[in-house]
């Protein structure tokens, strides 16, 4: 298709502004692409940067490569965690890695919150008890009644 245009606009040669056209559209098509694909790697990275910051002692982390284990440490000022794996028979190792190590977490960023809604209350109307009129027997005087009676059969 885009090249039957293309041989169109060419043929006549007086007039290019077809081939102009023609580029300009997709010079466009790329810009707008680029302009979304940046957009969405920022949302990205900073998804990324959010999670790496809410790694906390406790939380458990998987890195880049392979190991598992559970966070004992946090040094923001190194951008680094201090990592225990292993168990109390195979004996426990405790690594240091960079927090851009982290493949994957069960930390969860904090959301920011956001004010409540104030709604204005409804009144609803007393639910009525159906059961109400029945009367049920205790438990208690139920289970003591069938200890009685298997005590007086023996």
């Amino acid at each position: 298709m885009w090249y039957n245009l293309l041989t169109e606009s060419t043929e006549n040669a007086g007039s290019p502004w077809g081939t102009y056209l023609m580029m300009g559209i997709l010079v466009a098509i790329i810009v707008v692409f680029m302009v979304l694909n940046r957009r969405s790697q920022k949302k990205r990275q900073e998804e990324t940067m959010n999670m790496l910051n809410a790694i906390q002692p406790g939380n458990k982390v998987k890195t880049i490569g392979g190991i598992c284990g559970v966070v004992v440490e946090v040094c923001p000022e190194d951008n680094t965690f201090v990592l225990e794996t292993g168990t109390e028979a195979s004996g426990k190792s405790y690594i240091k890695f960079d927090k851009q190590a982290v493949y994957q977490t069960d930390a969860v960023a904090k959301q920011e919150e956001v004010a409540p809604v104030e709604e204005t209350p409804v009144e609803e109307a007393p639910a009525e008890e159906p059961f109400a009129e029945e009367t049920v027997a205790p438990v208690e005087e139920t289970v003591a009644e069938e200890v009685s009676e298997e005590k007086t059969e023996e």
